[in-house]
């Protein structure tokens, strides 16, 4: 059976098909929702907008590969995270297009969050399909969350941990922008730092399971007035990100023992990120980028139910 997933974020505009039979993703496509230059994102409005401007282009797009008409199940992002009252106007273009579709085609529609599909596109991306049964520590880390979480599968049983103030992806954004780096930066800021030869020690804010990340947009924006090299503050701005990843996964452990740490979203497909943590530590997955960066993969997953991770 195949299964289409769509997911508007407050980033992207992402739709995928997933096959039940071959447990394999058929074709995803993305395309990031455009922010003015020095801006850091876009109002509720403009992004609900963006999306529906998108989701027709890119649906057509998506039909000339494989046919809509063959999907079984449809998955879509209807709020960020799996909460009471949570709400985000961005994902009513979504799923506006996956009740339409739903109804038209006659197949079963799953309501799920953003945050659970990212949670599956992680645990699909680890080739472990194990991991969809059994209890792990994921950390989701983006620009609109950083949160330490115990899961089953996609489900949140626990949040462990998370920031207390900034969110990582906003420090990492808020920074990059201010080097000149186009919304969201992450990507730039991640090439850039590779390019650092010589690294600071990282400071950081972290209790327990607990951290803070205001402290280290003020230290770069310290490192900006001291004229430092630009490739030196990005690479000191992830790993500080890096050593709170470190720190905090190590604190949950000691309350979580033996669990393996699977790290989903944005922030997290930093090569420079995954390099420093896993040096670090032990059992940690990390994921290639189209997997951890806001994508409709993990909801077309979710979408499957019983025909991949029931």
């Amino acid at each position: 059976m195949l299964t289409l997933g769509i997911d508007t974020s407050n980033y992207a505009t992402s739709l995928a098909v997933f096959d039940t039979d071959t447990a394999s993703v058929v074709y995803d496509v993305k395309r990031f929702l455009p922010v003015k230059e020095g801006q850091l994102g876009l109002r509720q409005s403009d992004a609900v907008f963006h999306h529906t401007l998108a989701l027709p282009a890119l649906l057509e797009e998506l039909n000339a590969v494989c046919s809509i008409s063959l999907a079984g199940s449809i998955g879509v992002s209807a709020k960020p995270r799996p909460a009471q009252g949570s709400y985000m106007p961005c994902f009513l273009a979504g799923l506006s297009a996956a009740k339409a579709i739903s109804l038209s085609l006659k197949a079963p529609l799953v309501e799920t969050t953003h945050q659970q599909g990212h949670i599956a596109a992680a645990l699909y991306a680890c080739g472990k399909p194990t991991l969809f049964h059994s209890e792990t520590l994921i950390f989701h880390i983006s620009g609109g969350t950083t949160e330490l979480l115990r899961c089953c599968g996609s489900e949140i049983m626990e949040k462990a941990g998370g920031s207390t103030d900034l969110y990582a992806g906003q420090a990492v954004d808020r920074i990059g922008v201010k080097l000149g780096f186009p919304f969201p930066a992450g990507s730039y800021m991640s090439d850039l730092a590779a390019r650092c030869d010589k690294s600071l020690t990282p400071k950081t804010s972290v209790r327990g399971c607990e951290c803070s990340f205001s402290g280290l947009e003020n230290q770069c924006n310290q490192l900006i007035e001291k004229n430092y090299p630009f490739e030196t503050i990005a690479r000191y701005c992830l790993d500080c990100i890096a050593q709170t990843v470190v720190e905090m996964l190590s604190n949950a452990r000691k309350k979580y023992p033996g669990l393996p740490a699977v790290c989903a979203g944005g922030v997290m497909s930093s090569e420079v990120i995954r390099e420093y943590v896993q040096k670090n530590m032990e059992d940690v997955y990390f994921v290639p980028g189209r997997f951890s960066s806001d994508n409709a993969i993990g909801v077309a997953v979710l979408a499957a139910g019983g025909g991949y991770i029931g």
